[in-house]
């Protein structure tokens, strides 16, 4: 033995000495073992050339991704994972997994990991690479079920199978078989079927690594607390629904529990002091509640603290103390953001010198914020936005903050005050101010220092002046840019909203990214002028509620060739006029156009029809005319018209698009019957065709109005928003809201007034035709519509009685059918509609005794008057007979009268005959016959209500 010895010891200098002085010939790699690599490279596709060295007759020892044992030439590892470039694109390999890897009888390293197999299954045969002690098959998009022969590798000790979707287990009883094992991936794994195995199994017991994100977990497995050496535990994202389990905080190795995103409850332990190796701690997005524990500050090492999204209460500045013991010198993450967290920040809060991150978002603290703020050199984040801070936010409070990046602090009583020469120490890329005030109260001057600004909020700050010329070259363009000055003081002329410092888009191109979101809001100021020229790299422009004036012209009808990429657009409410232009096909982005309250005139233009992507369309209340141009036809996934209160003349079109949710056309001149292509766009919600010059019957097809009928879910009809502007940061946790929601809305008349919904648009039903002229009776199928919440008929000619099944419309909450010619009784079943909230059936011909109900009888007696009903609410069997119908428009008193008999007929005619001989010289006069109109009407007012009286 001494001599084997000696020689191991001679061999061993003899190899170091060859090695010092360059002279070692390593072994070339075994043929057999070439070719297998050969023969893995031929089934795969390498786009990305990254196995470009596996060619010709060359050492396989050298290629890329391949190590060999330096004493034998055996191949023992390859490295072979994908990876992203800086533009963050995946190169990678695809294909399939050749056999021909059982070759490689001594490799003990494979990893395959972020290459794309497209949905293939994990191949059998790996589990018997007997050798194996590495494998890492993450993110390569292998799909199936988990072979059970990976339970062979016994002599591995790490295994990753993490995936983006697909891959599920049948059971875990292979992994008894994995006893060395100390890493263990399975992230995004459906463990739904071994969901047994894991409460009553454990697993290996050497493990330090566990990650079981997104399993589709219910119960947190019992078998990790027989894991004594476990250093890391990730069970974020499942739907675990227990307290923290006890036996988790006797885990005294670990050093990261993230918890994140589930719906753990009960309070936290004061055991949680016994981590005391704890560095992460995540425990975002569940239902934790309570104090946290004083025990905390007993973790020393910590560096993250994730509490936020959960319901705990209790003193922030208790918890900073407790932090401030032994930790703070390394914390640099802090989130207790949206919880019930009350008092104020000490002045402590300057000692956690490596502070990167402080979100105290969404809480309840008060009072000033602490000068030492200024002290957090490291802090890049800092989120405050909806607590109680009040006083004073000063320059000394950014002294040293040289790195800070984000800063969001909207909805609280705070004052920036800031000189007029002050430079920042810091480039921010985000700025959210929302309902501060400023001093002075203008757009600070500060703001042209910095120049990596992608989010500005200064909303509701009471700044007032003009926007000037440089501010739109203090933004640089990024995957997401918002800049929000709504509802401030802001007046003058904006200034065209161009920078050099965005990206212009090639022509017949288009170069910004489907994910990317510019929204200018500067909804709700007292801007006037022209329109601003807009920069192809807008995708959100809302200039609302403003005095805009002027043509459209000069924004729309650019001729350059360069794409537009606009996809919102909001200039309603300001007084622009003109009319609409006929250039639209320059903008074939858009999705939502709202031009509603101005003084537009003309007609709709037929480049409309160029806006394939139109999903809304908003023109009520401007001067247009004309008949509607056909090529809106084009626009198929149009899901809001809303063309109310203008001059359109015509018939109601028949080639509305399938995919209708909202169509308004009230207060127009529209004419003729309605047709029954109406029947057909069964994603109506709101059809208002009220106010215009119909004629006929009502559609009994309208049963077929499937939207009207169905009983709400969230599957019917997800939503009509449209777009929600949402930024969200991974890497903060932060989740920013540009303050403006864009979430499309509708007006429509229920319960006797108007009403604007909007983020409960999708929950709303509506059914308006008063005001026309349509006769014949109430179709018995229209009551099939059990969805609707709002049904108007009034001011028509209908007849007959009302549907005996009017109470089969359970979801009624506004129910008008006055001033028509309705007879007979109330249908009985009407008691049925218990969510009535507003009734009218006024000035029929109904009689008999009103149906009892809780709902009817609450209702006010002008709810049936100018009937023959009797019965509470009303006092007496021929109710309130002096009471006039109220007057529509002139179409509807000639209806009436002509209804009534010869007799009244006759007797009115013969008077106003008489009259107009009598004052007919007085009626040249203008004034004279002005006055005689009015006192005519009402003479014709007091007649009807004299032929009403107990008929």
């Amino acid at each position: 033995m001494t001599l084997v010895s000696l020689l191991a010891f001679i061999l061993s200098i003899a190899f170091t000495l060859s090695l010092c002085n360059g002279n070692l010939n390593l072994p070339p790699c075994k043929e057999n073992e070439r070719q297998a690599l050969l023969m893995f490279k031929k089934d795969l596709n390498d786009y990305s050339n990254l196995l470009s060295s596996w060619a010709g007759e060359g050492d396989c020892c050298n290629w890329t991704g391949v190590a060999c044992d330096n004493l034998t030439g055996h191949v023992h590892e390859l490295h072979l994972a994908g990876n992203y470039d800086e533009i963050g694109e995946i190169h990678g390999l695809g294909g399939k997994v050749n056999p021909s890897l059982l070759n490689l009888k001594h490799l003990s390293y494979l990893d395959l990991s972020y290459n794309n197999f497209e949905g293939l299954q994990i191949p059998s045969f790996l589990g018997s690479l007997k050798g194996l002690r590495y494998l890492d098959l993450s993110y390569v998009g292998f799909n199936g079920t988990i072979p059970p022969q990976l339970g062979n590798l016994s002599s591995l000790r790490y295994l990753d199978l993490s995936e983006y979707s697909g891959l599920m287990v049948e059971n875990l009883k292979w992994l008894s078989g994995l006893s060395l094992l100390k890493h263990l991936g399975m992230s995004v794994i459906d463990l739904t079927n071994a969901s047994h195995w894991l409460q009553v199994n454990t697993f290996p017991s050497l493990l330090v690594e566990l990650h079981l994100s997104s399993c589709e977990l219910y119960h947190i497995p019992s078998g990790i607390a027989n894991l004594t050496n476990l250093k890391v535990l990730d069970l974020s994202m499942n739907n675990i629904n227990s307290t923290i389990p006890t036996w988790l905080y006797s885990l005294s190795h670990l050093e990261s529990l993230n918890l994140f995103l589930n719906a753990f409850h009960g309070k936290i332990s004061s055991s949680l002091g016994n981590l005391t190796a704890l560095v992460d701690l995540q425990l975002r997005r569940n239902q934790l509640e309570g104090e946290i524990p004083n025990s905390l500050g007993n973790l020393c090492r910590l560096t993250l603290v994730g509490l936020g999204m959960n319901n705990f209460r209790g003193r922030v500045s208790e918890i900073l103390e407790s932090l401030s013991r032994c930790s703070s010198d390394q914390i640099d993450y802090l989130d207790f953001s949206n919880n019930n967290f009350s008092s104020h920040l000490s002045g402590k809060l300057g000692i956690f010198k490596n502070l990167s991150l402080l979100d105290l978002r969404n809480n309840s603290i008060s009072g000033l914020i602490p000068m030492s703020l200024g002290n957090l050199s490291h802090l890049q984040h800092l989120a405050i936005d909806h607590n109680s801070f009040e006083g004073v936010v000063s320059e000394a409070h950014f002294t040293d903050l040289t790195r800070l990046k984000f800063f969001t602090a909207n909805e609280n009583s705070l004052t920036l005050k800031t000189n007029y020469d002050w430079v920042p120490p810091f480039q921010l890329s985000t700025l959210s101010l929302g309902s501060w005030r400023l001093d002075p109260s203008e757009l600070p001057t500060w703001l042209q220092s910095q120049n990596q600004l992608s989010i500005l909020n200064m909303s509701n700050t009471g700044i007032s002046g003009t926007i000037p010329t440089w501010f739109w070259n203090i933004f640089s363009y990024d995957v997401k840019n918002y800049v929000g000055l709504s509802s401030n003081q802001l007046s003058g002329e904006v200034p065209n909203i161009v920078s050099t410092n965005w990206p212009k888009p090639k022509q017949d191109s288009n170069s910004f990214s489907i994910g990317s979101k510019f929204v200018i809001d500067l909804r709700s100021n007292q801007f006037n002028g022209s329109l601003p020229l807009v920069s192809s790299t807008m995708s959100i422009l809302d200039l609302s509620n403003s005095s805009f004036s002027g043509t459209l012209s000069h924004v729309f009808c650019d001729r350059s060739d360069v794409p537009k990429n606009l996809q919102v657009l909001y200039l309603d409410n300001n007084l622009l006029n003109g009319e609409i232009p006929d250039c639209w096909l320059h903008w074939p982005n858009l999705i939502t156009v709202n031009l509603e309250d101005n003084n537009l005139t003309g007609k709709i233009p037929s480049s409309i029809g160029d806006l394939l992507s139109l999903g809304s369309l908003h023109l009520r209340n401007n001067s247009l005319f004309g008949e509607l141009p056909v090529s809106l036809q084009n626009c198929e996934q149009l899901l809001l018209l809303d063309l109310a209160e203008n001059k359109f003349v015509g018939g109601i079109p028949i080639w509305f698009g399938q995919s209708l949710v909202v169509l308004s056309l009230r207060s127009n001149k529209f004419h003729g019957t309605i047709p029954d292509e109406l029947c057909g766009l069964t994603s109506l919600q709101i059809l208002d065709l009220a106010h215009n010059n119909l004629l006929g019957t009502i559609p009994s097809c309208f049963q077929n109005l499937s939207s009207m009928g169905t009983k709400f879910s969230s599957k019917r009809f997800t939503s009509i928003a449209l777009f929600r502007v949402l930024f969200y940061d991974d890497s903060a946790g932060f989740v920013y809201l540009g303050q403006t929601t864009y979430i499309e809305n509708a007006v429509f008349v229920t319960k006797g007034r108007e009403v604007k919904y909007n983020t409960m648009l999708r929950l709303v039903a509506s059914l308006d035709l008063s005001s026309n002229m349509l006769s014949g009776e109430i179709p018995e199928e229209l009551t099939n519509l059990n969805s609707l919440q709002t049904l108007n008929l009034s001011y028509n000619l209908l007849t007959g009685r009302i549907p005996s099944q009017i109470g089969d419309m359970g979801t009624l909450e506004s129910l008008d059918l006055s001033v028509n010619q309705l007879s007979g009784e109330i249908s009985p079943s009407i008691s049925n509609l218990t969510f009535l909230d507003y009734l009218n059936l006024s000035y029929n011909n109904l009689i008999g005794q009103i149906p009892k109900s809780t709902q009817l009888q609450n209702f006010d007696q002008s709810s049936y008057v100018g009937n023959k009903l009797y019965g509470p609410p009303l006092e007496e069997r021929c109710n309130i007979n002096e009471a006039m119908a109220p007057v529509d428009d002139e179409k509807h008193i000639e209806g009436h009268l002509l209804e009534d008999g010869g007799f009244y007929l006759s007797l009115g005619l013969g008077f106003a005959f008489g009259f107009w001989i009598v004052l007919g010289s007085l009626l040249s006069n203008v004034p004279w016959s002005n006055a005689f109109s009015q006192f005519q009407n009402s003479i014709v007012k007091k007649f009807y209500a004299t032929i009403i009286e107990c008929y």
